[in-house]
């Protein structure tokens, strides 16, 4: 009996287990404490009256939220289920104690795991949460680009909604790269022991390998593409700047006639002043008005304006940063294929092939 026990229970397996799932908890919950703590929960998210428009974006923060508690529940009710199964088939199978010891045991344990996984999803939920945020004021800011505003405002928002990026990736960048350095170690022990001569790993004891690694990697991957995301809509913003000053500059050009520059913000609404002909006049058909010197001023300060704007846009793109590094497709590029050499790495020392000699 005591062979069984030790073919299907290995020690060394759970406290792995134990010790990775602890310590990424352990972060998570200090992160999201502190920032709790030190700013409030309206100012952490953004979304107090000092950073602007809540009740404009009420309904929109409403989901963006709900969809936070959905995201939750759908990864850790299915990861708890496949837990809960686990761990009955351990009772039955390795359990030497009655049934009611054994049943408390497994309540307590599956309590734990559940507190500590649903922490750390929670800390990666919430930096989501706080992107996704800021990804409806990035959108709402392409709308300012319709109305008839000053450059010099469409500048003073941007800056406002960039330095909200520098905050979010100030309070959250010692998180991510712990996370990220525990659940690459974490991965890489459980490689190891899966892929190394171990005659006792099977189905029951490699489990919570599987389990713990499930949770690990999709906290890690809802970091990612929030974060990507987020830099996404905000680097776009250079492309869709320079499409409306191609627009602008279109538009003013049709009514300057020849004029070689020109064009102003509401370019698309500027209609040639009504102006009294004479019959000499109408009768004329190469009569075009030509602009006057204080309109062709204007259309040129305007488009130097729009010129300077978006030449801002492309030298400040925006986005998530990890000291210095943006979060994006292509640092998502780099982080796989890290993540692949050290895979290959490590099946290369794990792994053997053996040709026998005819």
């Amino acid at each position: 009996f005591s062979s069984r026990c030790d073919f299907y229970h290995v020690k060394t397996f759970e406290l792995e287990v134990l010790i990775c799932g602890a310590t990424v908890a352990a972060v998570s919950l200090l992160c999201i404490s502190r920032n709790l703590r030190k700013y409030g929960l309206r100012k952490f998210l953004f979304v107090d009256k000092f950073h602007g428009n809540s009740a404009e974006f009420q309904d929109q923060y409403v989901s963006r939220i709900n969809d936070f508690f959905r995201m939750l529940a759908v990864w850790v009710l299915p990861c708890f289920v496949l837990k809960t199964a686990r761990e009955f088939v351990k009772v039955i199978y390795v359990g030497n104690d009655s049934w009611l010891e054994s049943l408390l045991s497994m309540f307590i344990l599956l309590v734990s795991w559940a507190y500590s996984a649903t922490i750390y999803l929670s800390g990666s939920s919430l930096f989501s949460l706080v992107c996704n945020l800021q990804v409806i004021h990035f959108e709402n800011y392409r709308t300012l680009l319709e109305r008839d505003l000053d450059v010099l405002i469409y500048i003073q928002e941007h800056i406002r909604l960039t330095f909200h990026l520098s905050k979010i990736s100030h309070r959250f960048r010692i998180f991510l790269i712990l996370e990220f350095l525990i659940v690459t170690a974490s991965q890489f022990v459980a490689l190891l022991e899966t892929t190394g001569s171990n005659p006792n790993f099977n189905f029951i004891n490699g489990a919570d390998f599987a389990i713990s690694s499930i949770v690990q990697v999709v906290g890690i991957i809802i970091c990612l593409h929030a974060a990507a995301k987020m830099s996404h809509r905000a680097q776009g913003l250079a492309s869709f700047a320079s499409r409306w000053h191609a627009l602008a500059t279109c538009n003013s050009n049709e009514i300057l006639g020849n004029a070689d520059n020109g064009g102003n913000v509401d370019a698309s609404n500027i209609m040639i002043p009504v102006v009294n002909y004479s019959e000499s006049d109408l009768e004329s058909a190469d009569y075009v008005l030509p602009p006057t010197n204080v309109e062709l001023a204007s259309y040129m300060s305007s488009y130097h304006k729009r010129q300077a704007f978006v030449m801002y846009l492309q030298s400040n793109p925006g986005g998530v940063t990890i000291f210095g590094w943006t979060v994006d497709r292509a640092l998502m590029n780099t982080i796989f294929f890290i993540e692949l050499s050290v895979v290959t790495f490590v099946l290369g020392k794990t792994i053997s092939f053996s040709t026998g000699s005819t």
